[in-house]
C-alpha cells in the first residue's frame, strides 16, 4: 500500500467515525428527548387545557406515530435546519440560540485565556520545583480550584469585588444604562461597542466580564495546572533532558525549548477539551451573574419543560465537542510531524 492510499484510507476512516459518532449523538438527544419526565404538549396547552386540544397537539407533534419514524422526522427536521419553536419565546430555537450563544463564547474566550495564562507556567513550575514549598503551594491552588463550588465562588465574589470593593461590574453583561445603546451586529459585546466606536460600552462590558470570566478561568486553571503538571515530569525523567543538560545547555533552555515543545500537543487536546468544558459548563456562573448566555437559555427552558429547546441545546453542545476534538487532530499534525 502507497502512502497515498494509506492517508486516503486513513482520512475515509475518520470521517467515517465522525459520521458514526454523529449519528449517536442524534439518538442520544432523541432518547433524552423521549425519557425526560416532561409532557412536552402540557407544556404548549397549559394545565387548563380541554382534552380535545391536548389530543390535537398531540397528534400535531407527531407524537401518536410509531417510535422510528419520530425518529425519522426529528433526523430530517435537524438535516434540514429546523430545530422547532421556543414555547418560551415564541421564535424558531436556532434563532433564540444565535442571539445568546456569543455572550457564552465571550465568557468562555476570557475564561480559557485566564486558565491557560495561569495554568501552563504554574504547572511547569510545579513539575521544576517538584516536592518543594512551591509545587506544595501549586497543588493546594489547584485542590481548591477543583474542590469550590463555582456557583458559591461567585457569590462570594460579587460581594466582595463589587459590593465590597467595587473594583468590578455586577451581574448582567453591562451597566443597566448603556442597555439598547449599541446596535446588534454580531450580538458578541466587545466587537459590537468596538465597531460603533463606544468605548463606554466597551468599558462597561470589560468590567462585567472579568469577575465570572477570572473564576470561570480560575476553575479550569485548576485542571490545566495538574495536567501540565503530570506531563512536565513524564518527560523531565527522559533521557534525552540529562543529555541536554551535559551539553550545556540551561535549565530555562531544556524546560522551554525541549520539555515543553514535547508536551505541546497534549496541552491541545487539554485546553480544547477544557474549552468545550466551559462552554456547555458555565451554566451556574450565568445563572450567579444573570448573564445572558447559552447556559441560562437552557436552564430556562429546561425547568418549563420547553423540549425543542433543550434538544437542541444538547445537540449543540454535542457538536461543539465533536468540533473540538477535529481541531485537536488537525493541531496534532501542526505541531507534531509524526502523526502526519
Amino acid at each position: 500500500m502507497t502512502d497515498e492510499q494509506g492517508r486516503t484510507g486513513a482520512l475515509f476512516e475518520r470521517a467515517g467515525s465522525i459520521l458514526v459518532t454523529l449519528f449517536g449523538l442524534l439518538v442520544l438527544t432523541f432518547v433524552i428527548g423521549r425519557v425526560m419526565p416532561v409532557d412536552p404538549v402540557r407544556a404548549i396547552v397549559g394545565e387548563d387545557a380541554t382534552k380535545e386540544v391536548y389530543q390535537n397537539v398531540y397528534h400535531q407533534l407527531g407524537l401518536d406515530r410509531p417510535m422510528w419514524e419520530q425518529f425519522f422526522f426529528y433526523i430530517r427536521d435537524v438535516l434540514t435546519g429546523n430545530f422547532g419553536t421556543s414555547v418560551r419565546t415564541g421564535q424558531p430555537v436556532i434563532q433564540d440560540i444565535l442571539h445568546v450563544m456569543p455572550a457564552t463564547i465571550e465568557l468562555a474566550t476570557f475564561a480559557i485565556i485566564v486558565g491557560a495564562g495561569l495554568g501552563i507556567p504554574l504547572g511547569v513550575l510545579a513539575a521544576i520545583k517538584k516536592d518543594r514549598w512551591q509545587d506544595q503551594v501549586i497543588r493546594v491552588f489547584s485542590l481548591l480550584g477543583h474542590s469550590m463550588p463555582i456557583f458559591w465562588t461567585g457569590m462570594i465574589g460579587l460581594l466582595i469585588f463589587y459590593a465590597g470593593l467595587g473594583w468590578v461590574g455586577g451581574s448582567g453583561r453591562m451597566s443597566q444604562f448603556y442597555i439598547g445603546i449599541v446596535p446588534e451586529r454580531t450580538n458578541f459585546l466587545l466587537i459590537d461597542s468596538a465597531l460603533a466606536g463606544d468605548w463606554d460600552v466597551f468599558r462597561s462590558a470589560i468590567d462585567h466580564i472579568i469577575l465570572p470570566a477570572s473564576l470561570l478561568g480560575y476553575s479550569s486553571a485548576a485542571y490545566i495546572t495538574r495536567m501540565t503538571r503530570s506531563f512536565m515530569l513524564d518527560q523531565i525523567n527522559q533521557e534525552y533532558v540529562t543529555t541536554a543538560r551535559v551539553k550545556g545547555l540551561s535549565q530555562r533552555q531544556t524546560i522551554w525549548f525541549h520539555v515543553f515543545i514535547n508536551i505541546r500537543v497534549q496541552l491541545v487536546t487539554i485546553i480544547a477539551l477544557a474549552y468545550g468544558g466551559l462552554l456547555e459548563g458555565a451554566v451556574l456562573i450565568e445563572t450567579v451573574f444573570a448573564w445572558p448566555g447559552f447556559g441560562q437559555y437552557l436552564t430556562s427552558n429546561l425547568r418549563i419543560g420547553d423540549m425543542n429547546a433543550v434538544m437542541t441545546c444538547v445537540l449543540l453542545v454535542g457538536l461543539i465537542f465533536i468540533g473540538l476534538n477535529i481541531l485537536s487532530d488537525v493541531l496534532y499534525r501542526v505541531f507534531d510531524p509524526r502523526t502526519r
